[in-house]
């Protein structure tokens, strides 16, 4: 196998057929993801040309942006009715999460079903939960969502349904940025561009955003 493709083993999981993530833009690599059956992503600089992808039958799926901020330009929402645990049982999380992700990229891609996708999003959260790395989230003593973490980085993070639209993740994410806030200088994240919503709520907190990567997709059969 090229060295710029490597084998993405939860996605294969899921998805029931290999999967792999390509580094960079390698003719190369390209044209062996073109003979080797497979699902396959690459992320490149959203400036870049994308005539390659085009050429070997990769398609559009989204565009990532990173928020990122540090502590000086926080600006926070505390509110005591927001509060997070270290203990939610993994049950109550993944009531949280399954169908919670249709931004994503996963979701948007016409070669893949929702069913597929949830389960996707489904077992990185029990990886997650099983190394101790969830905030599940609670405001007025009820279930409210969850925020997953990777050192300082909020890697996957849903609100319930019940709890979107009333205004309350600001101080949710805020109690749990305040404590990231006491181990790491600064904390990211990695969001679609069309998740309005995330994105309202990271410029609400004082995150700014970087990086923006175009994800393209190709399934080999």
């Amino acid at each position: 196998m090229h060295p710029a493709i490597r084998r993405i083993e939860w996605d294969s999981a899921a998805f029931g057929r290999d999967c792999f993530e390509i580094d960079g833009l390698d003719a190369d690599a390209l044209q062996e993801a073109a003979r080797r059956p497979g699902h396959y992503s690459v992320k490149v600089d959203a400036l870049a040309s994308k005539a390659l992808l085009h050429q070997h039958g990769f398609y559009y799926c989204d565009t990532l942006i990173e928020p990122f901020c540090t502590r000086e330009r926080f600006t926070g929402h505390p509110d005591a009715r927001a509060r997070f645990s270290r203990d939610s049982t993994l049950d109550a999380v993944l009531a949280i999460c399954h169908g919670a992700f249709r931004h994503g990229r996963f979701h948007r891609d016409f070669h893949l079903s929702a069913a597929q996708a949830d389960l996707r999003y489904d077992n990185w959260l029990r990886q997650l939960h099983a190394a101790g790395n969830v905030y599940g989230l609670m405001f007025e003593g009820q279930p409210a969502g969850f925020i997953a973490v990777d050192g300082g980085r909020l890697v996957l993070h849903a609100m319930a349904a019940a709890s979107r639209g009333r205004g309350i993740a600001k101080h949710l994410w805020t109690a749990v940025c305040d404590d990231l806030f006491r181990r790491h200088a600064e904390l990211s994240s990695s969001i679609s561009a069309a998740n309005v919503a995330a994105a309202n709520l990271y410029a609400t907190l004082g995150f700014r955003f970087r990086q923006p990567v175009d994800v393209y997709h190709r399934w080999t059969t």
